[in-house]
Formats: structure tokens, sequence, C-alpha cells
């Protein structure tokens, strides 16, 4: 690894952090530069899954006074993700590479999509007894699926459904979803780090960037407009959606 690659690692991991604040999209952000970097598609995912896994804890220990009197519900739900997570990541491992490759413009097509639609999204209202609902409790179990097998804008869709789900104000799901979805993930990446081709040398750079870049993201958000941004990183995802589609379906 170069000088200028631990930079441009080290960048994209701020980056990735301060999107993960913002939107729940760290991955449209950093996986690509994993690509970029020469990485192989199923080698970026994981690299990228593990580097990862700080940025959840640090996110759960910033969200400890929402988090308040919800230990039975995020018990309850993490057992959910906790299965997808692993179920996400067996897929992903079992699964020939090639398809690995197809799916993923799909994937980060979706994902930006899924940010474009988030205030939206936000305004859907809990129903009477709905945090009991099965098809909702199948639903955070399927974006915990997602979640272990690739994850840009996982966090979006699990708020939306949590949102469908928790009479609760916003900052409380929000630390509930931190929470769950953290889960998903350290259990995908533990499942990586044994079996899959994670990158090590990138793992730490990559790693301290998402934590710089989610301690500042809440900084910065009191002082940017969100919406721009969000525009931003949603054309950007589309974009590489379309790029990385040509280059696997031609």
């Amino acid at each position: 690894m170069t000088f200028a690659d631990a930079l441009i690692l080290l960048a994209a991991g701020v980056l990735g952090g301060l999107a993960s604040t913002i939107a729940s999209v760290a991955s449209v952000v950093s996986y690509p530069v994993l690509l970029v970097l020469g990485l192989p598609p199923l080698a970026a995912n994981v690299t990228n899954t593990v580097s990862l896994v700080l940025t959840g804890v640090g996110s759960v220990l910033g969200s400890r006074p929402e988090l308040a009197g919800q230990r039975s519900r995020v018990r309850r739900l993490g057992l959910i993700t906790a299965l997808g997570g692993a179920a996400g990541a067996a897929v992903l491992l079992i699964a020939p590479g090639r398809a690995f490759a197809v799916v993923v413009p799909v994937l980060i097509g979706g994902a930006s999509v899924a940010l474009l639609a988030q205030p939206a999204i936000r305004r859907l209202a809990p129903s009477a007894h709905s945090e009991n609902s099965a098809w909702r409790l199948a639903c955070v179990f399927a974006v915990a699926v997602y979640a272990g097998y690739f994850g840009a804008a996982g966090g979006v869709l699990m708020l939306a459904v949590l949102g469908t789900m928790l009479a609760e104000p916003l900052v409380r799901i929000n630390a509930v979803k931190n929470a769950i979805s953290g889960i998903a993930n350290g259990v995908a990446a533990i499942l990586f780090a044994v079996f899959a081709p994670v990158h090590w040398t990138y793992v730490p750079l990559l790693a301290v960037g998402f934590l710089v870049g989610g301690y500042i993201g809440p900084r910065l958000i009191r002082h940017v407009p969100v919406q721009p941004l969000r525009l931003f990183i949603a054309a950007a995802g589309l974009a590489l959606a379309v790029k990385l589609g040509l280059s696997a379906y031609r």
C-alpha cells in the first residue's frame, strides 16, 4: 500500500462516517473507493463490513441516553437481526463471487432511491400493537439479511421499518436502529473475518476514518443543510450503480 492509498482510505472512511451520520449510507461512499484501489467486488464488500464494526460500537455508545429503558426491546430485536446478519453473510459466502458483482449495482441503486425517499418514509406512523406484528418483525429480519449481505442504506431501510413499529420519538427509534443494525453488521463481520478474503491492511485506516467521520458528523449537521447533502449522495450512488451495471452486464 502506498502513502497515497493510505490517505485515500482514511479520507474514504471519514466521508463514509459523515455519510453514515447524515443518511446511513457509509458503504455507498467507501465501497467504490475500495474498488478503485484494486480490490475485487467480494473482497471490497467484506473488508468494508469488517471496517464498519467500530462505527457501530461508537454509535451505540453515543446513543446510550436514548437507549435508556429499551434494553428488552433491543435484546429481542437484536436476536432477530443477529440471525438475519448471519444469514446474509452466509448467502454472500456460499453464492458465486460473480453473483455479487451482478447484483451489487441493483443494491446500490436501490439504496440511493431509499435515501431519496427517506423523508417520506420517516412520516410513516406506527399503528396500535405494531411492535409485535409478525410481518414487521419479518421485515426487520429481511433488512438484517440485506445488511449482512451488502448493507448500503441498510440503516435507512431499518429506520423505515422501525418507524412503522415503535411509537417513540425519532431519536429513540434511531438509537434502536443503531444498536440492532450494529449487531447484524457485527455478526456478519465475525463470519467474514474467519471465512472471507478480508484485506486486513486496509481495515485499520478505513475504520479510523469511519470513527472520525461518525464523530464530527453530528456537529457538521448542525451547520450544514442535510437535504442538499442527501441529494448529492443519492445522485452519486445512482451514477455509481449505472457505472457498475454497465461493467457487470456487458
